[in-house]
């Protein structure tokens, strides 16, 4: 059960990180600083990378699960470790009564996350994944003025996320080898739940539509390093996503609305808002590179001023509106004291899922015959 700490006042979970593997640093260094999460322990299979963690981080060490549900009795998990472990372990947790937020992907296929929801939902624990990008500032700008109507309804979504990991770079480690598409399927569920958040949830599976693309050969024989799928909204808006590896990174969601439409730039962190009739005259069309050129400076300016109020600072409300992690961390631990739902549904990552295992069965099937780039 959470703990009440000094006065009875701030009430905090005991948390502890399984995994001390690349991604683990932002969960121990967000958690630690988390006014709602009190870092008690680290696990990892290698003893001497946890020990060498649990020093740094002034908490308790475990190379053995079982031996830190035991001992520590957490209020919450967060599951950093390769998504092949996650099932197991997450089930584990779920079963001692443990609450735990899991690296994307949440499960390797569609049929192991719906035996993850069963059996959260059997014994009513909370369990969400790692979607940070949901909280990231422009997102937060963009969803707000998506709600406040001004552009009137959402008819079109499109996601462009290219320049991504190539699948034979090396960065997670040798798990992510193992999924089909490599490193760089390990990184799609981002654009992913990007679209889910903004466009919507797809009317069925049978409305989305994807083709894939390699365009070089891999001595791992990795089947795909690009892809585009599309798909028809449950409240009918229409969304589509091109997703392909490079060198040169280019993140944007274009969303169009009945009376305008609006791009959010992930790179920059910018928004863009396009309100007018720009092809009415030479002076119109001069005046929609003068208003793009506007929102950017603007934007540039506002990120520039919350990076500048770092110096100096180093309280937690201003690393969280700065760190997507961070806002996650916070937003979920206070859902959990407070009993109310998580800020990513698990409906959301369901998709996630089974759009990823929809591209991976597209490039399964389309990789023998699939004409090669030049």
């Amino acid at each position: 059960m959470p703990t009440l700490f000094g006065d009875g006042a701030t009430m905090t979970l005991r948390t502890a990180v399984v995994g001390g593997g690349t991604v683990s640093g932002v969960h121990l260094d967000g958690l630690t600083m988390c006014p709602h999460t009190e870092l008690v322990a680290i696990c990892d299979v290698d003893e001497s990378r946890a020990e060498e963690i649990a020093k740094e981080y002034d908490i308790a060490a475990y190379a053995d699960f079982d031996h830190l549900l035991a001992g520590e009795q957490p209020d919450w998990l967060h599951l950093c470790t390769p998504v092949q472990t996650h099932l197991d372990l997450a089930v584990a947790a779920i079963e001692d009564g443990v609450p735990v937020q899991i690296e994307k992907p949440i499960t390797t296929t569609i049929a192991e996350f719906e035996e993850l929801a069963a059996a959260a939902e059997e014994h009513g624990v909370a369990v969400s994944a790692v979607h940070n990008h949901d909280f990231d500032p422009v997102v937060r700008q963009l969803e707000a003025v998506i709600a406040d109507g001004s552009l009137g309804p959402v008819r079109a979504v499109d996601l462009f996320y290219t320049g991504e990991t190539y699948p034979d770079s090396v960065r997670r480690g040798e798990w992510a080898f193992d999924l089909e598409g490599g490193e760089f399927e390990e990184g799609l569920p981002h654009p992913i739940y990007l679209l889910l958040r903004i466009g919507g949830y797809p009317a069925s599976v049978d409305d989305v539509s994807v083709t894939t693309q390699r365009a070089q050969e891999y001595d791992r024989g990795f089947s795909y390093d690009g892809t585009q799928f599309q798909y028809r909204a449950e409240g009918g808006t229409l969304c589509s996503a091109t997703l392909l590896s490079g060198e040169v990174p280019h993140k944007a969601i274009h969303v169009h609305c009945a009376e305008g439409a609006l791009i959010a730039d992930i790179v920059s962190q910018t928004l863009v808002t396009l309100d007018r009739d720009y092809q009415a005259s030479s002076l119109a069309r001069a005046r929609n590179n003068l208003d793009q050129a506007a929102d950017r400076v603007a934007g540039t300016l506002r990120n520039g001023r919350s990076v500048l109020g770092r110096f100096g600072s180093n309280d937690w409300e201003t690393e969280r509106d700065l760190r997507s992690h961070y806002r996650q961390f916070d937003a979920e631990a206070r859902a959990l004291l407070e009993g109310t739902e998580l800020p990513v549904p698990l409906e959301e990552a369901r998709w996630t899922i089974q759009i990823l295992e929809e591209i991976r069965a597209a490039a399964e099937a389309s990789s023998k015959q699939e004409p090669r780039l030049s």
